[in-house]
């Protein structure tokens, strides 16, 4: 033990032993994100997001909650995901500490216009970014889910969303250069989209083709050689209509059927993408209704390549339903991600 001759001396030493904390400790050094080719990496060792989209809305509510997020880490536990996407950013340290205890990242959601809670518009993001940076739950910031189909909240240019999006980037990359910076753009983005935004990271795209989303995959190649993951793939358990041995109404093995499809297929060009999540955890009753009952319906944008029946069915798509029981793609989901490895190019 070192023997310090004065009060000056022990107070100076116990100064100098927390800068050395903050500066090798264990926060920082366990919460580093690198993007290489089109992979991503956490503390040097490669990372395959197997995600699940999260926004859990109680019965007869509206907005978010965490209630039942013990029940809710367990049941993603079993089923081998490793990463939570949200849309938004989680102000509570207690639920990032107890998802983080899980052994998962989160990629934390960001928007652009939330009346000041921590939103790019008014700029508190940047308050939000300082204050959770060193949280080693976070895996990477994501700014904006489809933007890209609405002009009509960018004054009808949506150019505007473009350079509001690449100024954010800049910011986060000063104030944070641990964790990447990427966006949920709706599809592949066009020739604008790439010219406009060449700061970012990483792309999230949200596919939507019925069951095939990994022809994105080839289109992306092409297109980019920056890392790309899929921020949104899936299908709804209600079918609007009958097709084939496929009933109208409540239909679980539809949407098992149509995951286990899009999964394998991603799967099996793994090194091509750094992950996939699954839209969505739990169904949400406030989506197209009375949020105290479970409505057919709903709208989102390019909706028609939902599988098997074109309509997007916005209360059906959980994994679980709103009691978190498991619906049949749960085992889906669950067969895959338990066994699911990280390739890399050649193997």
């Amino acid at each position: 033990m070192r023997y310090f001759k004065s009060w000056h001396h022990l107070i100076h030493g116990i100064v100098l032993g927390v800068v050395m904390l903050l500066n090798h400790g264990c926060t920082v050094a366990q919460n580093e994100v690198t993007t290489s080719g089109r992979s991503i990496a956490v503390n040097e060792e490669p990372y395959f997001i197997k995600g699940i989209c999260y926004h859990p809305v109680n019965i007869g509510e509206t907005l978010r909650s965490f209630d039942h997020l013990d029940k809710d880490l367990e049941l993603m536990s079993e089923a081998g995901i490793n990463t939570i996407r949200v849309y938004s950013p989680i102000d509570d340290e207690s639920v990032l500490d107890r998802i983080h205890t899980k052994g998962m990242k989160i990629i934390m959601g960001i928007g652009y216009n939330e009346e000041g809670r921590y939103d790019i518009r008014s700029g508190s993001f940047v308050q939000y970014v300082r204050k959770y940076k060193n949280h080693p739950a976070i895996l990477f910031w994501e700014l904006g889910n489809e933007y890209n189909y609405h002009p009509e909240w960018f004054e009808g240019d949506i150019t505007n969303w473009y350079k509001a999006l690449t100024k954010a980037i800049d910011t986060i990359h000063a104030i944070d250069p641990r964790h990447p910076v990427a966006t949920a753009h709706g599809e592949i983005p066009d020739s604008l989209a790439m010219a406009m935004i060449q700061n970012i990271d990483l792309w999230g795209l949200n596919v939507y083709r019925w069951d095939q989303p990994q022809t994105a995959i080839k289109e992306w190649l092409k297109l980019s050689d920056k890392p790309m993951y899929f921020s949104e793939v899936g299908a709804d358990s209600y079918m609007k209509k009958s097709v084939a041995d496929l009933s109208e109404g409540v239909n679980e093995k539809a949407q098992a059927r149509a995951n286990q499809t899009i999964l394998d297929s991603i799967l099996q060009d793994s090194h091509n993408v750094c992950g996939l999540a699954v839209f969505s955890f739990t169904d949400g009753w406030w989506k197209a209704g009375n949020p105290n009952q479970q409505d057919v319906g709903g709208w989102a944008p390019n909706s028609s390549g939902v599988p098997y029946d074109g309509a997007p069915n916005e209360e059906f798509w959980g994994i679980v339903n709103i009691e978190r029981n498991k619906k049949l793609t749960y085992d889906v989901l669950k067969s895959r991600f338990i066994k699911t490895t990280i390739k890399t190019k050649g193997k």
